[in-house]
C-alpha cells in the first residue's frame, strides 16, 4: 500500500525525516485535538502526537504525547496504525521535516493532568467533521476523514 504525500517542498530546502505517531482520540462523540499557540503569535491545531523518540514504539510515542501535549491518559486501540501519511512541515521556528506520520485510534483512560508538560498545547474536544475544517495539516484532515470512514464501516 502506497503512503500519501501532503504538503509540498520548497525548493532549495532540505527535510530530513521525522517518524511521527498521533492519535484520534473520541469521547462522548467528539475527537481531541490540540492547539499550539505560537511565542511570536498565532497558531495551530493539530491532532494529539508528535514526533517517535529513539527506543519507543509508534503506539508508546502516540500515548506519551497525548499525555504531553493534552494531559490525557489513553490506550491504543489496536496495535496497528489504522492509516499512515507522509507530510512536508515547517514548524513556527522554521525547522523542516517530512513527518513520516502512523495514525491509531485510541480510548481515554482518564484525565490525567499530570502529565502535561507543554503550555503552548490547548485541549479541544470538537466535531470529528469541525475538526476537518479546523486542523492545519492535511495530512491530519485526511487521517480524520480515514477514521470517520473505518468507525461507520466497523
Amino acid at each position: 500500500m502506497s503512503v500519501p504525500q501532503f504538503g509540498a517542498p520548497e525548493p532549495g530546502r532540505d527535510y530530513p525525516d521525522r517518524p511521527a505517531a498521533f492519535a484520534v482520540l473520541e469521547r462522548d462523540g467528539k475527537i481531541a485535538l490540540v492547539h499550539v499557540t505560537f511565542e511570536g503569535g498565532g497558531g495551530r491545531t493539530d491532532l494529539p502526537g508528535g514526533g517517535i523518540d529513539a527506543g519507543e514504539t509508534a503506539a508508546e510515542a502516540a500515548i506519551r504525547e497525548c499525555g504531553e501535549e493534552a494531559g490525557l491518559a489513553v490506550e491504543i486501540d489496536q496495535p496497528e496504525p489504522f492509516v499512515r501519511a507522509d507530510h512536508f512541515f515547517v514548524n513556527e521556528k522554521g525547522v523542516a521535516r517530512i513527518t513520516r506520520g502512523v495514525f491509531f485510534a485510541a480510548s481515554l483512560i482518564g484525565e490525567a493532568p499530570s502529565l502535561k508538560t507543554e503550555d503552548d498545547h490547548a485541549l479541544i474536544w470538537t466535531d470529528p467533521y469541525e475538526a476537518i475544517l479546523a486542523l492545519d495539516r492535511e495530512s491530519h484532515v485526511w487521517a480524520v476523514a480515514a477514521w470517520l470512514r473505518r468507525r461507520r464501516h466497523a
